[in-house]
C-alpha cells in the first residue's frame, strides 16, 4: 500500500467536514423553508376556515334580510289596505253602511280567504254582519257553537287574541274545525264600554302561514271597527234625542203660545174691563166731587165745621179715587196700544229740574237732602216729554215715601253710546229680593209699615216701566235692606219713530 502522506489526510478530513457543515447547512435551511411553508399553510386554512364562516354568515344574513324584508312588505301592504278600510268606513255614520263596505273590501284588501264579522246586540246575542267564504247555511252553526263557548268568550272579554301562532294545540284544533281553517286571527271588537263584537280572518292550510304582523294588523282593525260603530251608534243616539227634544220644544211652544195667546185674550178683556169700569166711575165720582165742593163753599147754606170736615175727607178720598182711575185708564190705554207717544227735541236735565221743583214741598216736610248730577254731554233727546216727566214723577216721588227724614235723594245721569243711563238712588228702607221681581207688577205694593200708613194704587211703578219701554229702554232695581234703592233706566238720544207705549222690551236687570 502505497503511502499518504498526513498533509492528504487532513485536506481530506478538512474537506469532509466542510461537505458535511455544508450539507447541514442545506439540511438546516431546507428545514426552516418547510416550517415557514407549513406556517404559511396553516395560515392559508385558518383564513379559509374564517372566509367559509363568514360566507354562511352572509347567506344567513341575505336569507334573514330577505324574510325581513317580505315581512316588511306584508305589514307595509297590510298598513296600506287598512289604512283604505279605515278611511272607508270612517266617513259614514250609518251602521248598515259600515257593514256594507266592510263585506265589498275586506278579502280584496286583506287577502284572507275567509272573513266573518260579528256583533252583539243589546241583549247580548251574537249577530253574523260580514261573512266572506262561508256558506251561508253554517253561519248559524258557528254563531251558535262560539256563544256556548263561555271560555273563549270570557278570554275575548279580557281582549285576548287567538291565532293559530299563539294558542294552544286543542283551542287550535277546534277553532280549525269549526271555522274550517289552518292559519287564522280571531280578535275581539272592543270599546269603551267593553267587547261589542268579533273579528275572524283566515286560510286553507296550502295559504301562507299568520305571522305577528298579521295578529297586530287585525287587531287594529278590530280597534277601528269598534270605534267607528262607537262613534255611529253614538250619532244615532244624538240624532234621536235631538229628534225627542225638537218634538218636545214643538209641543212646548204650542203650549206656550196657546197659553200666551190666552193670557193676551185675558189682558185684553181685563183692560177692557177696567176701561169700562172707569169711566162708569169717574161720571159718579165726578159728581160726588162737585156735591162735595158745593156743599163746602156754602152755596146751599152753611155748613157746619163737623160736616165741613167730613165734607173735606170726601173731597180727598174723591181725589184719590180720580187718580187711581185715571191711572187704571192709563194702563188700559197702554196695554191696548191706544197711547202714541209725541217726540220732540227735549233737555233731560230741564225735565229732571221741573220734577224736583214739583216735588220740592214733599222733601222739605221730611228734611230730605237733594243732589242732581246730569252729564253736561247729554245732549238734546227726542223724547216725550210729558209722559218722561211721569217717569221722574213715580220713581222720585217713591223715593220720598221711602226716604226717612234728613235722608237724601240722588238723580245721575249720564252718557254712553248714544245712550242715556239714569239713576234714582235713595237711602231709604231697601227691598229686598224677592220683592224685587214682583216690583213692576200692576197693584203690587210691599206689605211693610210704610204702605200700611200711606195709600197707594201700585200702579205707579208698572206705568213707568211702560213709558221707559216706550222710548225703546229698559229698567232694573238694584236695592240692599236698610241701606236704600236705586231704580236704573235707560233712554236712547235718538228714536228711529214714535211708537205705542205698548211696543216695548221686557225688563231687565244686569
Amino acid at each position: 500500500m502505497d503511502y499518504i502522506s498526513p498533509y492528504i489526510w487532513l485536506s481530506l478530513s478538512l474537506f469532509v467536514i466542510i461537505l458535511i457543515g455544508m450539507l447541514l447547512l442545506v439540511i438546516i435551511d431546507k428545514s426552516e423553508k418547510n416550517n415557514k411553508l407549513r406556517n404559511s399553510l396553516n395560515q392559508l386554512k385558518n383564513s379559509f376556515n374564517d372566509l367559509d364562516e363568514q360566507a354562511k354568515l352572509i347567506v344567513k344574513t341575505d336569507l334573514d334580510l330577505n324574510k325581513a324584508q317580505e315581512e316588511l312588505d306584508k305589514r307595509l301592504g297590510g298598513l296600506d289596505a287598512l289604512q283604505k278600510i279605515s278611511r272607508l268606513i270612517s266617513t259614514t255614520l250609518d251602521e248598515e253602511e259600515i257593514f256594507t263596505r266592510l263585506q265589498q273590501t275586506l278579502t280584496a284588501t286583506l287577502n284572507f280567504e275567509k272573513n266573518l264579522i260579528l256583533v252583539y246586540d243589546e241583549e247580548k246575542s251574537l249577530h253574523c254582519r260580514v261573512a266572506l267564504g262561508f256558506p251561508e247555511e253554517s253561519i248559524p252553526t258557528i254563531v251558535a257553537d262560539l256563544e256556548k263557548d263561555s271560555g273563549m268568550i270570557t278570554s275575548f272579554n279580557d281582549g285576548y287574541t287567538f291565532s293559530s301562532i299563539n294558542s294552544p294545540k286543542p283551542r287550535r284544533e277546534y277553532i280549525n274545525q269549526l271555522l274550517g281553517v289552518e292559519h287564522f286571527v280571531f280578535t275581539p271588537i272592543l270599546s269603551q264600554k267593553g267587547i261589542i263584537g268579533l273579528v275572524f280572518v283566515g286560510n286553507q292550510s296550502n295559504a301562507a302561514g299568520i305571522t305577528k304582523g298579521d295578529e297586530e294588523l287585525i287587531s287594529i282593525l278590530a280597534s277601528q271597527i269598534g270605534q267607528t260603530l262607537e262613534n255611529a251608534r253614538l250619532f244615532e243616539q244624538v240624532f234621536r234625542s235631538r229628534q225627542i227634544l225638537e218634538a218636545k220644544v214643538r209641543d212646548r211652544t204650542n203650549q206656550l203660545e196657546s197659553a200666551l195667546k190666552e193670557v193676551q185674550d185675558i189682558s185684553k178683556t181685563k183692560s177692557e174691563f177696567i176701561s169700562a169700569v172707569s169711566h162708569e166711575l169717574r161720571t159718579p165720582l165726578t159728581s160726588i166731587k162737585g156735591y162735595a165742593s158745593i156743599l163746602m163753599a156754602g152755596k146751599l147754606g152753611d155748613v157746619p165745621e163737623q160736616v165741613r170736615e167730613r165734607l173735606g175727607k170726601i173731597n180727598t178720598h174723591s181725589d184719590n179715587l180720580v187718580k187711581m182711575i185715571n191711572d187704571l185708564l192709563d194702563i188700559s190705554r197702554i196695554e191696548s196700544g191706544r197711547v202714541e207717544m209725541n217726540l220732540s227735541k227735549c233737555s233731560l236735565a230741564e225735565i229732571i229740574d221741573n220734577v224736583h221743583d214739583l216735588l220740592t214741598p214733599q222733601m222739605k216736610e221730611k228734611n230730605i237732602q237733594w243732589v242732581a248730577e246730569v252729564g253736561r254731554d247729554i245732549p238734546e233727546m227726542m223724547l216725550d216729554s210729558s209722559q218722561t216727566e211721569r217717569i221722574f214723577i213715580n220713581l222720585i216721588g217713591n223715593a220720598v215715601k221711602f226716604t226717612p227724614q234728613h235722608g237724601t235723594i240722588s238723580v245721575k245721569a249720564h252718557l254712553n253710546d248714544g245712550v242715556v243711563t239714569v239713576e234714582v238712588s235713595d237711602t231709604g228702607i231697601g227691598i229686598s229680593e224677592e220683592n224685587i221681581s214682583k216690583l213692576f207688577a200692576e197693584f203690587y205694593r210691599i206689605d211693610n209699615q210704610i204702605n200700611q200708613n200711606v195709600k197707594g194704587t201700585g200702579l205707579g211703578l208698572a206705568l213707568a216701566k211702560k213709558i221707559v219701554e216706550a222710548h225703546k229702554g229698559r229698567i232694573w232695581i238694584t236695592s240692599k235692606l236698610n241701606q236704600g234703592t236705586t231704580f236704573h233706566f235707560t233712554l236712547p238720544v235718538n228714536q228711529s219713530s214714535p211708537g205705542s207705549i205698548s211696543d216695548g222690551q221686557k225688563t231687565e236687570r244686569p
